[in-house]
């Protein structure tokens, strides 16, 4: 079992990602709600994310190649504490100008899976160091696992409002989940000082390896391939961006339900995905990444285009579980293939391409769901979204077109 064959940093690296999905599967259910409490509009809420997206994915955008030169591990303590400050924040205060600031620097709920916002990157990377190639498909969709149990947990946790609105009344309730959030980065904060830091990489001299430096047509045929998957991912982000962040603001308006039904119904669906990705992870070792990936998500593409249709909340529950398991349960598959791309010592460009490409038009979607919802199109974004991943499926079956039937092989190390 690849299990047994990961390295105690490796193993930290996972267990981490479960401390930050807990305040994070919290705050995807609840932070919508919260603010709504507070009588945000939905096009408000929907600025307000795509805010938050934008400054994530501008910051991608350095931090990963930053990390190949310099080191992975100062990146992510200082993302950790940048997390304890909007905490405190949070906590602290219910004024628009605090929730703004602490949304943005926090990425209060985006449903980040346990990842480390922008500086997710910098962690895919560094794991990618500490695990052969053979097991990455399976060892990032076990990281996937991980962050979905440990949302699941956050998102039955976020009942708590509904529970004890007697004692902290109106939108007070909400405010003890940013408990969690605090109390998930502290405990990074005491893992990460544990670890030593990522050796960076050093390209050697011409005089040291004449052949590497002659490798520039290698560097132009990865340089493609990121492109290319720059622009496919883009529209997955744009159908992500329809409808993921604001998932739990649809249900209540769509169904007048709260947290206390969504909190659960997330929950289940999470628990769900967590089980999906660890099975991805086996199959991709039986039918290759590709295939595997793409069987799923067309599944769960003909799932979204009926959960807007759906006549009453349990039904469209269903049908967001199934969709959740089909479509995320694909990620940890993903991030290894698109790492898979390139070179030991560019990991970390492709993360953070791999990042902001889905993360800056994600930002878009939000927005102009706050404003279709707003005006009472509660289905039409959803069709929307859909119409996006279908094209990103079939580009991206053509990008790695020549890999559908095999295993993950990246480029020599």
């Amino acid at each position: 079992m690849f299990y047994g064959r990961l390295s105690r940093a490796a193993r930290f690296l996972i267990v981490m990602r479960a401390t930050r999905s807990i305040g994070q599967g919290a705050l995807v259910v609840d932070f919508a709600l919260y603010l709504h409490r507070l009588h945000w509009s939905a096009p408000a809420i929907g600025a307000l994310f795509m805010a938050a997206l934008l400054v994530s994915a501008s910051l991608a955008l350095f931090v990963g190649p930053l990390s190949d030169i310099r080191g992975r591990k100062g990146f992510l303590c200082a993302y950790e504490w940048v997390q304890v400050g909007a905490a405190l924040l949070a906590l602290s205060s219910a004024r628009p100008s605090a929730l703004v600031i602490a949304a943005i620097l926090g990425g209060f709920g985006h449903g980040l899976n346990g990842g480390a916002g922008p500086f997710a990157p910098v962690e895919l990377a560094w794991l990618s160091e500490l695990v052969d190639a053979r097991d990455r498909p399976a060892v990032y969709s076990l990281n996937t696992a991980v962050g979905f149990l440990g949302m699941a947990i956050g998102a039955l946790l976020a009942t708590l409002p509904s529970l004890i609105g007697s004692l902290l009344p109106g939108a007070l309730a909400y405010r003890p989940l940013f408990l969690l959030v605090l109390a998930g980065a502290l405990l990074a904060l005491i893992l990460l000082r544990t670890l030593p830091d990522s050796v960076p990489y050093r390209r050697p001299s011409r005089e040291e390896a004449p052949e590497d430096t002659a490798s520039d047509s290698l560097t132009r045929a990865e340089n493609r391939k990121l492109l290319k998957l720059f622009g496919i991912n883009a529209l997955n982000g744009l159908g992500i961006g329809f409808m993921g962040p604001l998932m739990a603001y649809w249900f209540a308006v769509r169904f007048h339900h709260g947290p206390l039904s969504i909190g659960p119904l997330m929950s289940l669906a999470l628990i769900v995905t967590a089980a999906s990705s660890l099975l991805v992870g086996r199959l991709t070792r039986r039918y290759g990444v590709v295939r595997s990936v793409l069987g799923m998500r067309y599944l769960g593409l003909g799932v979204l285009l009926i959960l807007p249709l759906a006549p009453s909340f349990w039904i469209a529950a269903v049908l967001y579980i199934i969709r959740s398991a089909l479509n995320r349960g694909t990620a940890g598959a993903r991030q290894a293939l698109n790492l898979g791309l390139v070179r030991g010592h560019r990991r970390g460009l492709a993360a953070s391409l791999s990042s902001v490409s889905i993360q800056a038009p994600r930002a878009i979607g939000p927005v102009f769901a706050g404003l279709l919802y707003h005006a009472g199109f509660l289905e039409l974004p959803f069709f929307i979204a859909g119409g996006f991943q279908a094209a990103y499926l079939i580009l991206y079956r053509r990008l790695f077109r020549e890999t559908a039937s095999a295993p993950l092989t990246p480029p020599s190390e």
